[in-house]
């Protein structure tokens, strides 16, 4: 059976692919700009600036691209 990618993996994964910046706002205020080069059902992995930034995905309120994000067509 062929499973579905949730809405967040299809944008995360796009913003990889086309490695779009974004800020990445915590929900405890805290923001964190970056590109993102890997994530997984927990964590998103962010580069900026020649450091790597780990996030996990439950301390995540809103991720902003910098510039609107193309997803692919069903």
């Amino acid at each position: 059976m062929e499973s579905k990618l949730q809405l967040q993996d299809t944008f995360l994964n796009e913003a990889r692919r086309q490695k779009t910046p974004v800020t990445v706002y915590m929900t405890n205020g805290f923001q964190q700009r970056g590109i993102v080069s890997a994530f997984d059902g927990y964590t998103i992995l962010l580069a900026f600036e020649g450091k790597q930034y780990f996030v996990y995905k439950h301390a995540v309120s809103t991720i902003v691209p910098l510039k609107p994000v193309t997803l692919p067509q069903e």
